[in-house]
């Protein structure tokens, strides 16, 4: 039987045989994103860019409408900017 409920940041994803994917951390216009590993740590910088030469980077959110970015201490409930909902916003880093 299908579950309906409609996926939002935060909820656990599971795969066809039942194991655990991960969290949802984002949406964009091909699905969504899921994080494996619990907590912001799992999505640093250090975790993007490992083995990799780059200057430093900041991980923000960002609303998938707009572009609008902000810093994670306040995830907005809405994007400030356009008002789309919180699903529309996921994790990004910038340069």
């Amino acid at each position: 039987m299908a579950d309906d409920t409609e996926p939002t940041v935060g909820m656990t994803v599971y795969a066809e045989d039942g194991s655990k994917l991960g969290s949802i951390r984002g949406f964009d216009e091909d699905g969504f994103y899921v994080t494996i590993r619990e907590g912001l740590a799992g999505m640093s910088i250090e975790h993007e860019r490992a083995g990799h030469e780059f200057g430093e980077a900041e991980l923000m959110w960002r609303c998938s409408d707009c572009g609008e970015m902000g810093d994670l201490d306040e995830l907005p409930d809405t994007c400030p900017n356009c008002g789309a909902e919180r699903e529309q916003l996921y994790y990004w880093t910038e340069d």
